[in-house]
């Protein structure tokens, strides 16, 4: 992958981008099954548990190392981000080390000046971006397990998929799996397009990442971009004591368990910039 040209290509690759937007179509067909309260309450619950192993696994872990776990948690974390169908860790991860490498300047994978639509999501569905730039994410490479379930992405979301179907039939899948992913996929979207857009600026990062608290609220943290984009190697995202970030709480849980552990804080210096 070249990353001078890495946006200039935004013809989109419809073997990817056709089962994307079908995806979006599915729950309605809800309205020939109906749907039960188990569907929606199965639904929320996905939602957010997904959510955290986008935030904690795709983000914290594999793209910024901000705490350390053992290689069979890892592997759990993996396959539960993936089963959100948002493509591999490997890919996700690398990609985004990209993105805070050039963000907002005209390399940047979807900077909202390239466009709302672009940032959000076409980025990802555009040739340009198909593989997985490895060298970007060397130390996660070298796990095997990794790299087969990033060439097998698929697999976690299909896994996912018929099991809701095997526990709450046709109504769960459509609603329970199909309506929970596609939610996610524009909450977890709002980050690229919304969060260098609508916000405040707490620190000068030379970008446009912004604090968002409605944001923070519907990705567990993540919309504490701006002191994310100041602290990048940090877990904790909320800055101040009343920047509510659910992913921090849960993982100092987990450390507390001992499941996780070496949990990088801000350091002083950056708070204070």
């Amino acid at each position: 992958m070249q990353t001078s040209s890495i946006n200039l290509n935004r013809k989109m690759n419809w073997l990817v981008s056709v089962p994307f937007f079908v995806m979006h179509t599915l729950p309605f067909a809800a309205y020939w099954t109906g749907t039960r309260p188990i569907d929606w309450i199965a639904g929320i619950a996905l939602f957010w548990v997904r959510m955290f192993f986008i935030t904690a696994g795709y983000h914290r872990y594999f793209a910024h190392r901000t705490f350390k776990m053992g290689r069979l948690t890892q592997f759990v974390f993996a396959f539960m981000a993936q089963s959100s169908a948002q493509k591999g860790v490997l890919w996700w991860s690398g990609h985004h080390r990209h993105h805070h490498v050039y963000s907002d300047e005209p390399q940047d994978l979807h900077s909202p000046g390239a466009g709302f639509w672009w940032s959000h999501c076409t980025w990802f569905l555009s040739y340009a971006h198909e593989e997985t730039p490895e060298h970007l994410i060397k130390d996660f490479r070298r796990f095997p397990e990794l790299r087969w379930m990033n060439n097998w992405h698929y697999g976690p979301p299909v896994i996912l998929g018929v099991a809701v179907f095997l526990t709450l039939g046709w109504s769960g899948l459509w609603i329970a799996f199909f309506l929970s992913t596609v939610v996610l996929f524009h909450a977890t979207f709002t980050i690229n397009s919304l969060a260098h857009v609508f916000g405040s600026q707490r620190y000068d990062t030379g970008d446009d990442s912004r604090n968002n608290l409605w944001l923070a609220l519907l990705t567990l943290g993540e919309g504490w971009h701006n002191n994310h984009h100041q602290t990048p190697n940090s877990c904790r995202q909320g800055h101040r004591w009343w920047e509510i970030d659910v992913c921090y709480y849960i993982l100092r849980g987990l450390q507390v368990l001992g499941i996780v552990w070496g949990i990088k804080e801000p350091s002083p210096r950056k708070l204070s910039a």
